[in-house]
């Protein structure tokens, strides 16, 4: 039986060459309470840049389930895709 792929509206309707890039390379939160962050990721609903599900905060992924953003993209260097939180989907670009 063949799996079928789940489908994502968010990353379908998000353009890449539009995307809301990191303004500095530190997580918003983090900064604010002293913590570190392992990678970053830059919401694509409102630009902000936080830490990852690898950081002990895992601020990226608590915004975007609290604020209903689900797309997000690396900030990372050199690396281009996007994640939906609300699908779980991920798309290289």
């Amino acid at each position: 039986m063949a799996v079928k792929k789940k489908k994502c509206d968010h990353l379908l309707a998000f353009e890449p060459s539009q995307r809301k890039l990191a303004k500095k390379y530190e997580c918003d939160e983090c900064v604010k309470t002293g913590d570190s962050w392992v990678h970053l990721r830059t919401c694509q609903e409102c630009g902000v840049t936080l830490c990852c599900d690898s950081s002990p905060n895992k601020h990226a992924s608590k915004h975007g389930n609290s604020h209903g953003h689900p797309v997000i993209i690396s900030a990372e260097p050199n690396e281009d895709w996007a994640w939906c939180y609300a699908d779980n989907t991920f798309l290289r670009f």
